[in-house]
C-alpha cells in the first residue's frame, strides 16, 4: 500500500535531505536583496535573494549580523554564506546566512561610503565646526599606539623643533578589533586632563584593514565632541579616513602632524624679541604724548595761576547761594498761603464752629447721638451741648 505523507512527516524528511547534503552546509549564494528588514528589538534580519528567475527567503541571526560591516539595502547584490534549511512551519527552503559581503565591492569600501554620507548628512564634515590650531601651544596630546613608529616619528620632530615641549601619550591600539574603544577613550582621557592645547590622533601607514580602525563611527565621534583641536595624522598621503574628514586639520603622516602642531623653537624666540621691541617702542611713544600732553597743559593760564580758578569757583558758590535762598523764601511763601487757606476751609466744617453760630448737640441718656424725637423717650434725661459748656434736661414732651 502507498504510504500517505503527513505535510510535517514530509517536511521533516526534506528537512533531513538537506542536512544529509554537505553541498548546502557552508555554501555561498548570490544575489539581489529584496524585502530586507532590521528586526528590533531582536536584530535579526529577514531578507529574500532573487535572481531573475527565482526567490530564496534567508535570515541571519543578532550573533552574525553584528560582524556584517555595511548596511544591507533593498536592490543591493550580495555574496551570502549559509546552511540551506528547510522551515518546518511554512515549509519553505530557507537559508540561514552566516556572512554577508556585497558583491563587486569590497565590503570595507561600502561601509566606508556608508559612513560617510550619514556623517556628512549630519553635518559633521561643515567646516564652521573646525576649530583653529593654536599657534604657540603649551602642551601637546598624542593618542597613538606606545611601540609604533607614529610615536617615535613625532618625539623626533618635537625634539628638533621644540626640545622643551611638554607632551602626554594616551596609548591605543591603532588596529584591531579593540582600536576603536580605546582610540576613542584615549581622547576622552586627554580632554579630562584640563591642560593640553592640541591633540594629534594617528598612526602608521597600512593596508585599509589595518587603517580600519579610523574609519569607524566610534572614532570619529569621539573627534567630535572633542573640546581640544585634533589634528589627524594617519600615515597615508592618498587615502582620506573618516577621522581625516571630521578632525580640525589633517595632516598626511604624523611627521607632518607635529610639524603643523609644534611651532620652531628658534622662530618663538625671534617673534617674543620682536614683540619685546615693539613694546619698548610703543612704551617710549605713550611716555613722549603724555610728556607732549603735560607741557601743553601747563602753558594755560589757570594752571599758571592756581588761586584764579579758586577765586572763580567762590563767585560761582556766592551766586548759587543767593539762588536757593531765594527759591527758598518763595517756596516757604507759597507753602504758608495754602496753609492758611486749609486751615480756614477745616473751620467751616468743624462741629465748634457749627455750635458757635448758635447749634447744639443732643445725647441721650445713653451718650447716643440724637436725630430724631423717636431716639427719646418722654421723661428721660438727655445732656444738650452748647458752643460754651453743656446742660441736663428731661424730656416732657416731644414734637415731630
Amino acid at each position: 500500500m502507498m504510504k500517505v505523507w503527513t505535510v510535517s512527516e514530509l517536511t521533516e524528511e526534506i528537512g533531513q535531505m538537506f542536512s544529509k547534503k554537505t553541498e548546502f552546509q557552508n555554501c555561498w549564494v548570490s544575489g539581489e536583496l529584496s524585502n530586507f528588514k532590521n528586526h528590533r528589538p531582536s536584530g535579526h534580519w529577514y531578507f529574500t535573494l532573487k535572481d531573475e528567475y527565482s526567490n530564496l527567503k534567508g535570515v541571519m541571526f543578532r550573533t552574525r549580523s553584528r560582524n556584517v560591516r555595511f548596511s544591507p539595502a533593498d536592490g543591493m547584490k550580495v555574496l551570502v554564506r549559509g546552511n540551506l534549511r528547510i522551515y518546518e512551519r511554512d515549509g519553505n527552503i530557507q537559508l540561514y546566512a552566516e556572512e554577508m559581503q556585497p558583491s563587486g565591492l569590497g565590503e570595507l569600501y561600502l561601509a566606508f561610503e556608508q559612513l560617510k554620507i550619514r556623517l556628512a548628512a549630519e553635518g559633521l564634515f561643515a567646516q564652521e565646526l573646525k576649530k583653529p590650531i593654536p599657534r604657540f601651544p603649551g602642551r601637546i596630546g598624542i593618542v597613538t599606539s606606545q611601540t609604533g613608529a607614529a610615536l617615535r616619528d613625532i618625539i623626533t620632530v618635537m625634539q628638533r623643533r621644540h626640545p622643551g615641549m611638554s607632551w602626554i601619550l594616551a596609548p591605543a591600539a591603532v588596529q584591531g578589533e579593540s582600536a576603536p574603544a580605546e582610540i576613542a577613550r584615549a581622547i576622552s582621557l586627554l580632554n579630562k586632563q584640563g591642560n593640553i592645547d592640541v591633540l594629534i590622533v594617528g598612526r602608521g601607514g597600512g593596508s585599509l584593514e589595518e587603517l580600519w580602525a579610523f574609519n569607524t563611527e566610534e572614532v570619529a565621534r569621539a573627534i567630535v565632541m572633542s573640546r581640544i583641536p585634533v589634528i589627524s595624522a594617519v600615515g597615508h598621503e592618498t587615502d582620506i579616513t573618516i577621522a581625516d574628514l571630521v578632525a580640525d586639520l589633517r595632516a598626511p603622516t604624523p611627521s607632518a602632524a607635529a610639524e603643523l602642531a609644534i611651532p620652531l623653537l628658534h622662530e618663538m624666540q625671534d617673534r617674543l624679541l620682536q614683540l619685546t621691541r615693539s613694546l619698548a617702542l610703543g612704551m617710549r611713544s605713550q611716555l613722549q604724548q603724555k610728556r607732549n600732553r603735560v607741557e601743553a597743559l601747563s602753558g594755560r593760564a589757570s594752571l599758571q595761576n592756581p588761586y584764579w580758578r579758586l577765586i572763580q569757583s567762590r563767585q560761582e558758590l556766592d551766586v548759587l547761594a543767593g539762588k536757593l535762598q531765594s527759591n527758598m523764601t518763595r517756596f516757604v511763601a507759597d507753602k504758608d498761603g495754602i496753609l492758611k487757606l486749609l486751615t480756614a476751609k477745616l473751620d467751616l466744617l468743624s462741629p465748634l464752629a457749627i455750635l458757635g453760630r448758635g447749634y447744639s448737640i443732643a445725647y441721650g441718656s445713653k451718650g447716643n447721638l440724637l436725630r430724631s424725637t423717636r431716639d427719646v423717650n418722654l421723661e428721660e434725661e438727655i445732656k444738650v451741648r452748647l458752643a460754651q459748656g453743656s446742660i441736663a434736661c428731661r424730656v416732657l414732651a416731644k414734637e415731630n
